[in-house]
């Protein structure tokens, strides 16, 4: 734990940024970026993601006080009707990384990037995400992000913030631009 951080934090919190809008991964970024700029200590994983070539996960990696991991299958996206054993396979490895990185002492921060759409779709239960939140260390922050959170989920935490789409680009044709939304 870096010299202080933990003292700087004080109680550490369960934040949720859902909601159909975008914005919920880049909440929990500015969040991360502000931690690091305290000398707090980071883990992040990104559930879902696989290795896709996101600018957030290639100049995170390179900062110091920050490990990212990454699981899911590149380029697939989950039917949450027809779960693929790899899929759900990634997501429980996931959330197994960041139990363990939560409990290490190592960090005064976790985020679960996407971990409410693994829960929407199934590959881990809402039951183990709540186990997480109930196993947490006083002096550690988690961010759960992801549209669709549980309101179990919603109900453990002590902020939420949901993201509501009034206009996307998306709508009128627009694909995610490199740089800018990935």
């Amino acid at each position: 734990m870096a010299e202080g951080a933990s003292k700087q934090l004080g109680r550490g919190l369960v934040q949720v940024f859902t909601g159909d809008g975008k914005g919920k991964t880049s909440a929990a970024l500015g969040v991360v970026l502000r931690a690091l700029g305290h000398g707090l200590r980071v883990y992040l994983v990104f559930f879902m993601k696989g290795d896709y070539p996101y600018g957030e996960g290639k100049i995170l990696s390179q900062l110091p006080n920050i490990e990212v991991a990454s699981f899911g299958e590149r380029g697939s996206f989950t039917d949450p009707n027809n779960v693929k054993p790899e899929e759900r396979k990634q997501a429980k490895q996931a959330l197994a990384a960041a139990r363990q990185a939560m409990l290490s002492g190592k960090y005064e921060l976790v985020v679960l990037d996407e971990v409410n759409v693994a829960v929407f779709c199934r590959l881990v239960s809402v039951d183990e995400v709540i186990r997480l939140i109930e196993d947490k260390p006083p002096d550690v922050e988690l961010i759960l992000t992801g549209r669709n959170a549980d309101s179990k989920l919603v109900k453990a935490a002590d902020l939420v913030t949901e993201m509501v789409k009034i206009k996307h680009p998306y709508n009128e044709g627009v694909a995610a631009r490199r740089g800018i939304d990935y």
